[in-house]
């Protein structure tokens, strides 16, 4: 196809929008819930050319942001402790009470930036000690398990994505219309699993194209009163997404609840190292440590509204920090850290 047929399509997708919006002729949420959707909305500009009764809303997508405070004030303690730590570059800048890991490696800890968990067992050659720490949903969950199987010990802050959108439905603090779900979560968990959560939604691939077709078809949804979910992405994305992966998480991984940032604990939302594995689980190994640390003030840096971003309650741009004491260079919260972040986002595409 080339770009003038793609233009067309753009074009008619557009105007069928706005011709259901106008049909609606209400106000309609959408929230997407992916690092990797935000990031793609931004840069198209998509919300700049919606109707404007047509509100997209970012939601908790962004591993890192999601991170609880007392995980990462944990790994911090454990690098300040003398124990090497590796862990992906956005996480090296996120603040903790006892200041971040980057402050921890200026101060002389052992701490490295990797891009993988393949990068990590590698290192570990040199640094027999290290200790990962794995976060993300379940995208990146099969790679650590990877990882500990061959014997890489793990922090684990590792989530399951489906309970947090439970959990957002449940507190009722914002009306959601429509959900505009992960396109990389669903490759791994499939359709099916969205079926509990009563609400319009689809599954959608990154492209502009994509992304427009998807909200088309949420809004259709939305105005037939449709609570199903719709598989755009079916290219990548199967009925039964991906068993093999699935299997990989649950040798290694089981369910346990899980701590977000802004949600506080979501019941079964979080994924524990097996006993089986347990000689690489540094939360077993280095509990001493761990035991020692005081996480009454594992919360929010002040001023920072990260916890009310990640559930929709509040655009980056109206948080007072927002491009005045929080950048990306100086950043006050993880949402403005990451590259999946709301903030950064917003901040990157002005």
């Amino acid at each position: 196809m080339n770009a003038n047929d793609a233009n067309m399509r753009i074009e008619k997708l557009i105007k069928k929008i706005n011709k259901i919006a106008e049909e609606l002729g209400r106000q309609v949420r959408l929230m997407e819930v992916c690092g990797t959707h935000t990031q793609a909305i931004s840069r198209f500009g998509i919300r700049e050319i919606l109707p404007k009764n047509i509100k997209l809303i970012t939601g908790p997508g962004c591993p890192v942001c999601v991170t609880a405070q007392r995980d990462i004030d944990a790994i911090i303690n454990l690098a300040l402790a003398g124990i090497p730590v590796a862990t992906y570059g956005d996480m090296l800048r996120v603040p903790g009470y006892f200041g971040s890991l980057d402050q921890a490696r200026e101060k002389g800890a052992q701490v490295f930036d990797v891009y993988s968990v393949a990068d990590a067992l590698e290192l570990q050659k040199k640094v027999p000690e290290i200790v990962f720490f794995g976060l993300g949903f379940e995208t990146t969950t099969p790679m650590t398990a990877w990882g500990i199987k061959n014997g890489l010990a793990v922090y684990s802050a590792h989530k399951v994505f489906l309970p947090a959108m439970e959990a957002l439905l449940n507190m009722g603090e914002i009306k959601i219309d429509g959900f505009i779900d992960p396109g990389h979560v669903s490759a791994i968990i499939g359709v099916k699993p969205y079926d509990k959560l009563k609400v319009s939604q689809v599954i959608t691939g990154f492209e502009m194209e994509d992304v427009l077709e998807g909200i088309l078809l949420l809004l259709i949804q939305i105005k037939n009163k449709d609570l199903t979910v719709i598989n755009q992405y079916s290219r990548i994305v199967k009925n039964g997404g991906n068993e093999k992966i699935r299997k990989i998480i649950a040798e290694v991984f089981e369910i346990t609840d899980g701590d977000w940032r802004g949600f506080g604990v979501i019941p079964k939302s979080g994924l524990k190292i097996k006993d089986k594995y347990k000689q690489f689980d540094a939360k077993v190994k280095y509990k001493k440590i761990l035991d020692k640390i005081d996480f009454s003030k594992s919360h929010d840096p002040v001023g920072c509204k990260c916890g009310d971003v990640i559930r929709g309650l509040m655009e980056s741009k109206k948080c007072p920090l927002f491009g005045r004491l929080c950048t990306p260079d100086n950043s006050v919260g993880p949402c403005m850290v990451s590259v999946e972040g709301a903030c950064n986002v917003s901040f990157r595409y002005k």
